[in-house]
């Protein structure tokens, strides 16, 4: 499935906009990847965990979206947007919300 941030698809035509789709992620940071995340960050370095989760995160917003308008008979989701948010949860943890929406349209036949 076609997923693209822009509002068109360059050569292609969108024959029907269907609706707004989405996909969420709420993943927990343990307590370790926390500390771990913390001494690289004083020591200037990048913090692997972190970047892991986000990417895990990310696919499974993502993930959830695309499934969404393959429900609704999509073959493209355009105008993609995604959004980050860290949630505190009191001392040594934390969560990890990414959120991803679209519109779920039908290309025309032969397109991407």
């Amino acid at each position: 499935m076609l997923v693209v941030t822009t509002s068109d698809v360059q050569g292609q035509t969108i024959r029907r906009h269907i609706g707004v789709v989405t996909g969420e992620a709420i993943l927990g940071a343990n307590i370790f990847k926390d500390l771990f995340a913390g001494i690289r960050d004083i020591v200037g370095g990048r913090s692997g965990a972190y970047e892991a989760e986000l990417r895990k995160a990310r696919q499974i917003a993502l993930d959830e979206m695309t499934t969404q308008a393959q429900e609704m008979g999509a073959n493209a989701v355009i105008g993609v947007d995604i959004d980050y948010e860290s949630i505190q949860m009191g001392q040594g943890g934390g969560m990890l919300m990414v959120s991803a929406s679209g519109t779920a349209v039908e290309m025309e036949k032969g397109g991407r």
